[in-house]
């Protein structure tokens, strides 16, 4: 997977991160979207792909929910997957 580079530095990344809320994303993450039902998309490698989480910011728990590319993300609902 092309992607594979991206994603784990994004994974070290979120690791280390302590995320309190949509705001401190979006401060990190000046492409990050976020949504409703606590979803975030994170743009990945340029762009290329898309990653969905669902974050429980109380107890900083970083659910991945969609990894893949922007023709198989528009085919998804990212509130509900």
């Amino acid at each position: 997977m092309k992607a594979k580079a991206p994603l784990e530095a994004w994974f070290a990344e979120a690791k280390k991160a302590h995320w309190p809320d949509p705001q401190t994303i979006k401060a990190q993450y000046k492409n990050a979207s976020i949504l409703k039902n606590s979803r975030v998309v994170f743009n990945i490698k340029g762009n290329d792909y898309r990653l969905v989480v669902k974050i429980n910011y109380a107890h900083q728990i970083v659910f991945i929910r969609f990894v893949g590319t922007h023709k198989q993300y528009d085919k998804v609902n990212v509130e509900t997957v």
